[in-house]
């Protein structure tokens, strides 16, 4: 029984006033999602206000106040008991600046183990090569075969070159690249279908590509052409890569089963969202460094100084690191399409 209706108003208002504030919120954004904190705050909200509606309810002096609150419990209770789907819009700007580090965080660990699968591959090519220099040519693409030189004459050959040999042509050569490495990236998707082995495989002769053509520059006395020739489009290439590769492990993880025995399609409709935002991520990445590939990576000194080259790729690689491990944050969640972080809303409303 209320002795006091003024003073009870006064202090609960804040309450009233905080629950019509999120309600507002999730109506005006359908992608909105409430962490676990504040979808306990909003169902302890809820309880509260209908408790203050059914003691105001006997007062016919406030029937204003009385609709409010009626208004507010309804909207709460269809937040909390809603079953319909959810408008789904697609934000790629959201989508790549904070659901997609947020889903690669998520599956860090699928990350680090694509990371350790090309490392090996980069160490086995460049031990191969430094105990058998012939072992290159079967693991060589064409365009770096010993019948174009050394590097020492390739970098020769690229510096002395008077004209930019992709005039006219950098945005034809950019979409050939962004086209093939997505592929690449894709195909190590796909092929976590084996349960993540070819993933391996795939990510393992990458390596060794990586670590033979390395190892040959470097030992030609080449490190620095080889970074400013690899660094502005590599530290983010690479990485985009190894993103496919963590998709792929991330399905062959769910074929598989480790430590989660509900069905095989639950498994994989639980992953399906997160597979599309690293595909979605990594082709905006691989976008960016076909365009500077096809751009900064073809100019060597003297026209571009290999420092300012190495200076570029460091900071691409610290923004990228940034933005990978924390980068932009927007509300609270861990899906696009989900209302609260582990059902958390449905499961203190039932």
């Amino acid at each position: 029984m209320i002795i006091d209706l003024p003073r009870f108003i006064e202090h609960s208002r804040p309450a009233w006033a905080e629950l019509e504030s999120l309600l507002d919120r999730l109506a005006d954004d359908p992608t909105h999602r409430l962490s676990v904190e504040e979808a306990r705050r909003f169902h302890f909200l809820y309880e509260k206000i209908a408790a203050d509606l059914a003691k105001i309810v006997t007062f016919a002096a406030e029937p204003e106040t009385r609709r409010y609150l009626e208004s507010l419990v309804a909207r709460a209770y269809g937040e909390i008991h809603e079953t319909r789907g959810r408008a789904r819009r697609f934000t790629p700007v959201r989508w790549f600046l904070v659901e997609f580090p947020r889903v690669f965080r998520r599956h860090v660990l699928a990350f680090w183990l694509a990371f350790a699968a090309m490392a090996a591959g980069a160490l086995f090519g460049g031990f191969a090569v430094s105990i058998d220099p012939e072992a290159k040519e079967a693991v060589l693409p064409g365009q770096f075969s010993n019948h174009l030189g050394s590097p020492t004459d390739r970098v020769k050959k690229e510096e002395k070159a008077k004209r930019d040999r992709l005039a006219g042509k950098h945005a034809t050569f950019a979409g050939a690249l962004m086209t093939n490495n997505i592929k690449a990236s894709i195909l190590g998707l796909a092929l976590g279908m084996t349960y993540g082995i070819g993933t391996m495989l795939f990510l393992f002769y990458n390596g060794v590509i990586l670590g033979v053509v390395g190892l040959d520059y470097i030992r030609d006395g080449q490190t620095v052409f080889l970074l400013g020739w690899l660094m502005p489009h590599g530290v983010i290439e690479l990485p985009a890569v190894m993103i496919g590769g963590q998709a792929g492990l991330v399905l062959g993880k769910a074929l598989i089963g480790w430590g989660d025995r509900s069905p095989l399609k639950m498994r994989l409709r639980l992953i399906g969202n997160d597979l599309i935002l690293l595909v979605f991520g990594l082709s905006v990445l691989l976008v960016w460094a076909g365009i500077v590939e096809a751009t900064l990576s073809q100019f060597h000194q003297p026209a571009v100084p290999y420092a300012l080259k190495i200076a570029f790729g460091t900071a691409e690689l610290a923004v990228l690191v940034w933005f990978l491990s924390s980068g932009f944050k927007a509300g609270n969640g861990s899906s696009p399409h989900a209302r609260t972080e582990s059902g958390a809303l449905s499961s203190t409303g039932g």
